[in-house]
Order: structure tokens, then C-alpha cells, then sequence
């Protein structure tokens, strides 16, 4: 509430060892009333980029911010404060941006919004070579042209992302509170391995810490302990990012009859972040609970042949999702919302890990909140792979109640965000998507609206 992490990147003409930077903070744009200034230093050991915490402001505040070396002034960003007070909070949540699959335009459109903060669930980049995951008709290559796994290859591809003008736009709009997911390290990864990491890629361990490394000084984002950690907008809500990858997840099952899917062992937030989790939830006084979660929470089936239910998201690990249903039901936690990313499709759900023995789709009751996931910025999705109407008939299939009874809107064609609006008797979630990503182009509709109202798990749809 009463402090922001300002970012920015000094690029020398020439290496240099340090180079030192003044920062400046005001509260009109035009700079003519300058609250706090300073000076900070940086270096080739952080890629020369810079990152200042800024604190004693006023709570729900806006503010500007630029940098200046070497006699040139950054351009200019805004950012704001937390609220303490009543005061509604408007959120955008995105997941899932890669360069290779079209233009960044949901970023663009989020910065006109006028949220409190961008809520990024992961897959901020992603680590494969050019034409490996996108569209290979798409003009955009990443950068390097191969695998990121050395420090150099995570530094220049986040490069290549932040140099696009549309998050260059977004994250000098609005503050954003970032997780990594998989893609971030390499996909599926877990504690102490992943799918897409092969033993001549050299040690994992060593991989893990460089993509680490390369996120913190790359993202404007405090250096803490855990990577899990929890915000509070005023008494409206209090916001608990988790870390579903590094923090204690397991190896993923094999399929949904391997026994280590069902072993006491089989693991995704760990012990610790689970019990951190559990216990925050319960002191929690605010009106909503929002829990940032990369992975799918809810039972889904997505009703493919070969390809029921998820072994990377909280179906892979029952165990943990019983625990967390278990202790929200027991402690009579309530007002809970859980927003999710990775899959590139929308969702709604009524969030229960079992719709059809304890859950009632008329009545809702059984279900512990509810779930939005948000599609993805660009990342491909079934559109890319079948005929529209292919896809919606797919869409009707899953959403059937015989299916999953407690899914109430799901898209798997479209790209976008998710804004989420929290008063202290209710939340409106509204799925955004993009026209296009073929070109540069902001526009955006809404595809869906939902209500909640406190103190119930019904998802209420809007015109």
C-alpha cells in the first residue's frame, strides 16, 4: 500500500562495468512535483538492469516514474498504490504470451483499462527454438535462434519481449504482480526436473537457477524468500500468488491410472507453501480471497480420447486437491476465487474437485468458490489446430452437465484477458478477447460476463 518496485534497462554503447542511474518519482506526469528521486547503480552482473523500491507513498495513489543516464531520460511510466480502504479493485489477469504465435494486442488493450494492477499467472516467455511452438507463417522469430538454457539465451529472449511495443505499453500503464509457470524454466517443469529438459542440455539444476535469476532481474518484482506471497487491496480482497512449479511440486503421473499419481509423495504446492496457504486463508479478514494459481484447480475433463483429465494441473495431484478442499471446507473459508492460466482456453467454473458425488450444478452447493481461467495473450490454442466449428462443437461436448456439471462457460477459440472487478458484495469477472493477432490491432469485445455475490459459489451470467 505504501511502496512500488520501479524497472527499467540501461543499454551502454559500449560494456561497461557500472553505470549509475537516477530514478525519480512525481505525482503529476509532467514532473513538476517530484515526491522522491535517487540514484542506483548497475552492471553487467545484472544485465544492467535496474530495479528501485520506492517506499512512504500514499496508499491507492498514482504515480510516475522515469529513469535517466548517460544524459537520455527513459520514457515515462505510471504506476499506483495498493488501496487500504474500501475502494473497489479492478484487475486485469493474463497468462501465456509467445512471440511466434501473433502480435501482443491484449496487452495493449489491458493498459486502457484503468486497473489497479495486472495479475500475469505465467508462461511470460517461452524457451523454444524459432518455429518449434507457433505459427510458422508469423513474420516474428525468436531470439536466440535455438533453445534458451544458457544465462545469455534467457537474457536475450526476455529482451526480445520486453523490446515489444505493446508490453513495452502495458508495463509502463500499470503495475504488474508476476509468477512464473513452466515456461519461464522449460515446460513441465517440477522441482527437480521437466519434460522439455534432455541430459545433454547440461544440469537442470543449474538451468532452474539461471531462468530464476533471469525472471528477477528482468520483471519488476521484489527478490523474496519464496517465490509464493500474498497482497492486500484494502478490505475488498487479499490476493495469494502461488508457485505450482518450483516451490514443492513432484514429477507428474504418467496418465490417470498411474499409482504415483495417487501416492502420499505426489506433491504440488509442498507441505510448506500448502500449509502457508492454508493458514493465510483462515486469518484472512478481507470481503474476497483470490488465489493466483497457474494450473487448473477444478475436476475437468477435457474429452479427448487418450486425453481425459490433465496430469500437470491439480488432477494430476488428488491428494493436494483434497487437502486444500478439505481444509477450505473445514475452516468454513468462503468467498473464494481462484483465477488460473496455462491451458490458452477460458473457463468458469464452480470450483470442486469432485462435480459429481459432493456437488449439486442447480444449487451450486458443494463447490468451495469458483474458478475463472483466462485464455491466452497469443499462445496457441485449439483454433490454431481445427476448424472453427470443429472447436465449438468440441466446446458444447465438454460443457455438457453429463461431462462436467460444474463448468458454466469454457472457450478454447479465442485470445484475450480476463478483467476482474471485486466490491465488497460482489465480483464480476469478463472475458476480453482480441480481433486479431495477425496484425497490430486493440480492439477488443467482452465474450462473456459473470457475477458472484458474496457469500455464495454460483456463477450468475451476464448479457
Amino acid at each position: 500500500q505504501n511502496s512500488v518496485v520501479i524497472w527499467t534497462r540501461v543499454t551502454p554503447q559500449y560494456q561497461v562495468s557500472e553505470v549509475t542511474v537516477k530514478w525519480e518519482v512525481s505525482a503529476d506526469v509532467n514532473f513538476n512535483k517530484i515526491i522522491q528521486s535517487g540514484t542506483t547503480t548497475t552492471s553487467p552482473k545484472r544485465d544492467y538492469t535496474v530495479k528501485e523500491i520506492v517506499s512512504s507513498l500514499k496508499p491507492n495513489t498514482i504515480y510516475y516514474y522515469r529513469f535517466s543516464a548517460f544524459n537520455v531520460t527513459s520514457m515515462t511510466g505510471k504506476t499506483k498504490t495498493l488501496p487500504t480502504d474500501d475502494s473497489q479493485v479492478k484487475l486485469a489477469v493474463a497468462s501465456c504470451s509467445n512471440i511466434e504465435f501473433g502480435y501482443f494486442n491484449a496487452y495493449a488493450a489491458m493498459s486502457d483499462e484503468n486497473v489497479n494492477a495486472v495479475i500475469h499467472l505465467g508462461d511470460y516467455i517461452y524457451e523454444y527454438g524459432p518455429d518449434v511452438y507457433g505459427d510458422k507463417s508469423f513474420s516474428r522469430k525468436n531470439i536466440p535462434p535455438h533453445e534458451i538454457i544458457t544465462l545469455q539465451d534467457y537474457r536475450d529472449r526476455y529482451s526480445q519481449y520486453r523490446l515489444d511495443p505493446d508490453l513495452i505499453k502495458a508495463h509502463a500503464s500499470v503495475p504488474f504482480i508476476n509468477v512464473w509457470d513452466d515456461h519461464e524454466i522449460t515446460n513441465n517443469a517440477y522441482i527437480d526436473g521437466a519434460q522439455n529438459h534432455q541430459d545433454d542440455e547440461g544440469s537442470y539444476d543449474n538451468r532452474k537457477n539461471i531462468a530464476k535469476q533471469v525472471f528477477y532481474e528482468w520483471l519488476p518484482i521484489r527478490e523474496t524468500e519464496h517465490h509464493y506471497r500474498k497482497f492486500r487491496f484494502g478490505n475488498a480482497m487479499e490476493l495469494f500468488m502461488l508457485d505450482e512449479r518450483l516451490a514443492g511440486r513432484t514429477a507428474q503421473a504418467d496418465s490417470i491410472t498411474d499409482p504415483r499419481r495417487f501416492s502420499n509423495e505426489q506433491k504440488l504446492l509442498g507441505d510448506q507453501q500448502m500449509e502457508w496457504l492454508i493458514d493465510n486463508l483462515k486469518s484472512s479478514t478481507t470481503s474476497w480471497k483470490v488465489l493466483g494459481n497457474q494450473v487448473i484447480f477444478s475436476y475437468s475433463d477435457w474429452g479427448y480420447e487418450g486425453f481425459s483429465q490433465n496430469m500437470d494441473a491439480w488432477d494430476g495431484y488428488p491428494n493436494d486437491q483434497k487437502r486444500l478442499t478439505e481444509a477450505i471446507q473445514k475452516n468454513n473459508i468462503d468467498n473464494l476465487i481462484f483465477v488460473t492460466g496455462d491451458t490458452h482456453t477460458a473457463w468458469a467454473f464452480e470450483a470442486t474437485s469432485d462435480p459429481f458425488e459432493t456437488y449439486n450444478p442447480k444449487t451450486s452447493e458443494g463447490a468451495i468458490g469458483v474458478e475463472f481461467g483466462v485464455t491466452s495473450i497469443t499462445s496457441g490454442n485449439s483454433n490454431e489446430r481445427h476448424p472453427t466449428d470443429v472447436v465449438k462443437k468440441h466446446e458444447m461436448k465438454i460443457a455438457n452437465s453429463d461431462v462436467n456439471p460444474h463448468l458454466k462457460y469454457v472457450n478454447m477459440r479465442d485470445h484475450g484477458y480476463l478483467i476482474l472487478t471485486l466490491d465488497s458484495d460482489k465480483v464480476e469477472a469478463d472475458f476480453k478477447i482480441v480481433t486479431t493477432l495477425k496484425e497490430r490491432d486493440t480492439s477488443v469485445k467482452s465474450d462473456k460476463k459473470f457475477v458472484v455475490k458474496k457469500g455464495s459459489t454460483k456463477l450468475i451470467g451476464k448479457l
